[in-house]
């Protein structure tokens, strides 16, 4: 063995989750080295090229509030640019970016590289190094010893990964790159509960051999709304999407090759993603359904490929190339990449504190897919908050734990330790109590002032954020003071009361009464949405705070269920198995029921007196 040097924190593997934790560990002042198995796929977009959509776009926004890159990357490499759900009211509109796939991963990697306090090497780790159930250092696969006070696990599909074309298969990270075989073996040895997963991706198709007059367009905003809160303006050459669907004939010929699929003859044994499924799952479950629409993305500027969002397939590519040609527009396509499932390992995450570290190895973090989350927006909102974990650690100093009140992060990390997951885990709205307290438009107003005190956010970036919050005080305050005539002569109304009208919007004030100094759109929505909601916001204020007490009722660290009777054996295993930080956790763990909180709720009150006395 030999030893090269130490960090404070290792980071192993560079997909979305590596490079927000790497990024984060490094900008608060530790040194830090980011693991790859290949440089130049640093930040490689597996699946789709596209960042955001429902409930995705709110993390993505949250990450950059905190002081994350993910969307400052995708407005410098985006090609298209909408914001969901607009007919639909503000908890739950969303931005989606597609993005050119080559220059999102470039642009993360000269980031990455040009980071202080951040190193990049190409290895695979093998294994995790533990003395006394603590961090020690990682062992590369040419027995290079690494030592480390914090390691951050993001390995993603590559946990002895292994791809399904039809009835064929082979082991692999994804396609064209090798697995991590030794890696999952450490993660055993240290004592940590492991499962399998299964997720899935389309076949990439020729442009030059789509007929696009058989399809719909659809176009982008005009003009593009960023991601970033820092970025002023997006400049890249916008691109359409193409909108196309299956038929009957689709779907016959899928369902007679059933048997050379993998996912039914039972060669994959790993659980797919309920919300994504695949072309054979769709078609199966959804008999009733006449058609399944597709999606036609660029790929990018500089290329001819396309990805077929809507059809992932394992099945074989003969089959792939039958049905694919079914579908309008796509009679003559050639496929460039075929449709593959993927199966590797996870672990079980509620094995994990709310800060992401393993409550069996100190100094051990998870983050990404390792977790079962799907999407990369899931597994870069972990990745920053380990990033964010490790370094607050080393500094003494208290984790960072978002609520289900603050942040769809919360909501996302909360679930997971809490209620763990057997299958791919994605973010949707509905998962959130509190989402409209938890806007896309309010992220800097709820993380920034986190991000700054972290450290992660640059001087320049918090005063202007600063300026936009002063102004919506003062817009705010301005329209209960300034008073107008408008539907009786003989009586006056504020301006706030007018704009709580639902016919009544902000272009309304603009013209009858516009504040001293303009305002921009941003800051105008903003207040139009605090006017027009404030009596909803304030009722899931208070029940926020009614959450927040429950919260801070906190259980010992080693308190023994044991010892609180009435406990049923199932309520007493799965404390035992999740051990939850406080009363609020506990309550959210499927199956526990009030009269169990209650229980437990006498029992800790007791302990504590015995404890005073």
């Amino acid at each position: 063995m030999y030893k090269d040097r130490d960090y404070d924190v290792i980071v192993i593997g560079a997909g979305h989750a590596g490079c927000e934790a790497a990024l984060a560990s490094a900008r608060t002042g530790f040194s830090t080295c980011l693991f790859t198995m290949n440089l130049d796929t640093i930040a490689q977009m597996s699946c789709n090229p596209a960042i955001g959509g429902l409930a995705k776009g709110h993390l993505v926004r949250e990450i950059d509030a905190l002081g994350g890159e993910m969307a400052k990357v995708t407005d410098k490499t985006g090609i298209q640019f909408r914001m969901l759900n607009m007919s639909k009211g503000p908890a739950v509109w969303s931005l989606r970016a597609q993005t050119d796939r080559v220059l999102y991963r470039l642009e993360m990697r000269r980031v990455i590289e040009a980071q202080e306090n951040l190193d990049v090497k190409q290895a695979l780790v093998e294994e995790i190094l533990v003395e006394d159930v603590k961090i020690k250092g990682v062992l590369t696969s040419l027995g290079i010893f690494y030592g480390t006070k914090a390691v951050i696990v993001t390995t993603g599909t590559f946990l002895k990964g292994l791809i399904h074309i039809g009835l064929e298969n082979f082991s692999a990270g994804r396609a064209g790159e090798f697995p991590s075989v030794g890696l999952s073996d450490s993660l055993r040895e240290l004592g940590l509960n492991m499962g399998r997963l299964k997720t899935g991706t389309p076949p990439r198709l020729d442009a030059k051999t789509i007929d696009f007059s058989k399809t719909e367009p659809q176009y982008g905003d005009d003009p593009p709304l960023p991601f970033s809160h820092s970025t002023e303006k997006i400049t890249n050459p916008q691109l359409p999407c193409y909108i196309t669907h299956t038929n009957s004939e689709t779907h016959r010929i899928i369902l007679d090759n059933l048997d050379r699929s993998p996912l039914y003859s039972g060669k994959i044994k790993g659980i797919g993603a309920r919300y994504c499924p695949s072309i054979e799952d769709k078609v199966v479950r959804f008999a009733e359904r006449e058609r399944h629409q597709v999606f036609l993305e660029p790929e990018g500027l500089e290329t001819k490929e396309y990805y077929a969002n809507g059809i992932p397939t394992s099945l074989p590519y003969d089959v792939q190339v039958k049905f694919v040609r079914t579908i309008p527009g796509l009679e003559e396509v050639e496929i460039m990449r075929p449709g593959y499932a993927i199966e590797y390992d996870f672990v079980f995450p509620t094995q994990l504190k709310h800060n992401l570290e393993t409550k069996i190895i100190d100094g051990l973090f998870l983050a990404g897919q390792i977790n079962g989350t799907s999407g990369y927006e899931e597994a870069a909102a972990q990745g920053i908050m380990a990033g964010i974990n490790a370094s607050l650690k080393l500094q003494g100093r208290e984790p960072l734990i978002l609520g289900r009140h603050e942040a769809y992060i919360g909501v996302l990390i909360d679930d997971l330790i809490t209620k763990g997951t057997n299958e791919p885990y994605r973010m949707f709205t509905s998962r959130a109590e509190y989402r409209l307290l938890l806007r896309h438009d309010n992220a800097d107003l709820r993380l920034m002032n986190k991000g700054h005190e972290i450290g992660l956010l640059d001087n320049a970036l918090y005063q202007r954020f600063l300026g936009k919050k002063s102004l919506i005080n003062e817009e705010l305050e301005r329209l209960k003071k300034t008073r107008i005539k408008y539907d009786d002569p003989n009586k006056s109304e504020s301006l706030e009361q007018l704009l709580k009208r639902p016919e009544i919007t902000y272009k309304f004030i603009d013209e009858h009464s516009p504040p001293d100094k303009p305002l921009i759109t941003e800051i105008k929505r903003q207040v139009e949405i605090q006017v027009k909601y404030n009596g909803y916001i304030i009722r899931q204020m208070a029940m926020a705070e009614k959450l927040k007490k429950v919260e801070g009722k906190r259980i010992p660290e080693n308190f023994d269920y044991v010892t609180v009777n009435g406990l049923s054996k199932e309520v007493l295993s799965k404390l035992q198995e999740v051990r939850p930080a406080n009363l609020g956790q506990a309550s959210r763990i499927p199956g526990i029921t009030p009269a169990a909180i209650s229980l437990l709720m006498v029992a800790i009150e007791r302990l504590r007196r015995e404890r005073r006395a």
